[in-house]
């Protein structure tokens, strides 16, 4: 992209730049000096040297007669203002060099103009394509040569590879400038338009440090509204972030089934994240005696006050150590406020590990995770002891409800679980996947709410129970979450639009009167909107109505390729 008209193009590798015959000799910084610029260098070398020479034997000689160096002639004076006169243009002469690199290019550039015009009386060339459009500026109206000059040479840069693209938002202090030169260097390096991702409208400021680095725009994702959703009593908005038909609308289905028999109920039965280091001694022995020293209970009180004094909120209330032959994996839990918690945690198992090494000189820590932890991956340690926080929710829906808004009974319901949910995922040999689809709500709700959607890996783990209760007229329904990992603080929870969804599910930000009651909150949020998902999903599974429902909510019956066309009308 040409972003400057007046530029030449540059000349092909290898090949000197040649200018017209008879052009006018180019303009040398040395003119502006009386004499010509080689004849300069050695009349100030000269003065130089003999100015120094002649003061060093003066001093030499002041040195010798013991006579005190303030006293000095004139002769004395003229050569030392011969000195320092010489030595101050000698320095200079580099940045003669500088200005003249300056000169050239600017005396290049008008040349260019001049060849040009007197070239387009003789011969006219090809017309010039028009510019390419740029989304530089977010907008389809920009174009390339309405980049200043200033940009133009740093997309250069970066381009060349001569300014590294994540230094832009510091050199910059800008950034929603940087994202948009970054995105114009990545436009000129893959030769790709990225007309579709939307640039203007986002909080750059927002993600620096702390979200996402190189940014060069920002994905659009459709926020749907699930419920009410009434839970422990209040009625919660349950907000979405997907791409998938039918999952907002079908977890709205359960939501209202839940509301009409009477609302759900939860329960937190425990609130620990988990960080789990490893280190390797010398001999198992050694290892096992580390394992039984932090096991002891009567060394927790000494290691809570190590490990407490990383965080206001964090508060250790465990360790379970493993080993692996010399390796010992060390699985420490504590509660992290309103926080997910991660690197409160990371924070309070350094200072622990720092206080060990003096007791235990051997020990070599080899990781702050061992994946004992376990972050971001499918583990039955999470499965059994739970992590982040473990919710169980329940709810009792009315024969007639199932009947009237879920479409089935209750019978077919319970059948279907044990045979789909349970014995289907044992045959599968699932790990933690004892559910219909629970990961898509959590999903969905880490997404809007500014949580980490990794770990919906473990935050997922769900085994959906169902049982016809009341003479098999009412059906019992409950999902049992272990390790639902939420924050309302940190991470993207702070971004607009997820702290707006928090907002709307009351639980933005920390909790000053209970820190901790928020994040609890979201999280049996979460698990309540599991439960009204696996309801509906299954109701739907029961009723043979999966296939036909998707067909009408999620199968586009628009003409893709007139929407496109139309898209890409100005």
């Amino acid at each position: 992209m040409d972003v400057r008209r007046r530029m030449a193009p540059p000349p092909a590798v290898g090949v000197p730049h040649r200018k017209p015959a008879g052009a006018p000799r180019a303009l040398q910084a040395g003119d502006a000096l009386p004499l010509p610029i080689r004849h300069t260098n050695l009349i100030f070398s000269a003065l130089f040297a003999v100015s120094l020479a002649y003061l060093m034997r003066r001093w030499r000689a002041k040195i010798r007669s013991s006579i005190p160096f303030h006293v000095v002639s004139l002769t004395e004076i003229l050569a030392t203002f011969v000195l320092v006169a010489s030595l101050i243009y000698l320095l200079s002469f580099f940045g003669i060099a500088f200005v003249q690199s300056i000169v050239s290019s600017t005396d290049e550039d008008e040349d260019f103009l001049v060849a040009s015009s007197s070239s387009s009386t003789t011969a006219k060339p090809p017309a010039p394509a028009p510019p390419a459009q740029c989304g530089l500026l977010g907008s389809a109206d920009a174009v390339s040569d309405k980049m200043p000059e200033e940009d133009e040479e740093i997309v250069a840069g970066v381009v060349a590879g001569k300014i590294p693209s994540y230094v832009l938002e510091t050199k910059l202090g800008d950034c929603r400038r940087a994202a948009g030169l970054r995105r114009e260097a990545l436009r000129r390096i893959t030769g790709r338009q990225i007309e579709g991702l939307p640039l203007d409208g986002f909080d750059y400021a927002s993600i620096l440090g702390q979200c996402c680095e190189l940014p060069v725009g920002y994905v659009q994702l459709p926020v749907g509204i699930a419920g009410p959703l009434l839970l422990d009593g209040q009625r919660f908005y349950v907000p979405m972030a997907t791409t998938e038909g039918c999952l907002v609308a079908s977890t709205n289905r359960g939501c209202k089934a839940i509301a009409e028999s009477g609302g759900a109920s939860s329960v937190v039965l425990r609130d620990a994240m988990t960080r789990a280091p490893v280190a390797r001694f010398p001999t198992a022995r050694q290892a096992a005696h580390l394992k039984a020293f932090l096991e002891d209970p009567a060394n927790f009180d000494t290691l809570s006050v190590v490990f407490n004094r990383s965080s206001r909120f964090g508060r250790l209330q465990t360790v379970q150590c493993a080993m692996a032959g010399r390796n010992i994996y060390m699985r420490f839990s504590c509660s992290t406020g309103d926080a997910m918690g991660m690197n409160m945690i990371s924070k309070g198992v350094q200072n622990v590990l720092d206080y060990l090494q003096d007791d235990f000189p051997d020990m070599d820590v080899i990781s702050i995770s061992g994946n004992f932890c376990s972050d971001k991956k499918s583990a039955a340690v999470n499965w059994i002891e739970g992590r982040g926080k473990s919710v169980v929710c329940e709810a009792v829906i009315k024969e007639e409800i199932v009947r009237k808004v879920l479409k089935t009974n209750v019978q077919s319901l319970v059948e279907l679980n044990v045979i789909k949910n349970l014995a289907g995922s044992a045959v599968a040999g699932a790990l933690g996947g004892f559910n219909a689809h629970a990961s898509n709500i959590v999903s969905a709700i880490f997404i809007a709410t500014g949580q980490d959607p990794a770990q919906n890996v473990e935050s997922s783990q769900c085994i959906t129970m169902l049982e016809a209760i009341n003479d098999g007229r009412d059906l019992h329904i409950s999902v049992t979450m272990p390790s639902i990992e939420v924050g309302t603080v940190g991470g993207g929870t702070q971004l607009a639009s997820q702290s707006a969804c928090l907002d709307l599910l009351g639980v933005k930000g920390a909790n000053r009167e209970s820190p901790g009651t928020n994040a609890r909150i979201l999280a049996t949020v979460v698990a309540g909107g599991v439960l009204a998902g696996e309801l509906s999903l299954l109701s739907a599974l029961a009723a043979g109505q999966l296939v036909k429902s998707h067909m009408k909510y999620n199968r586009s019956s628009r003409d893709m390729s007139k929407a496109a066309s139309l898209s890409l009308t100005p």
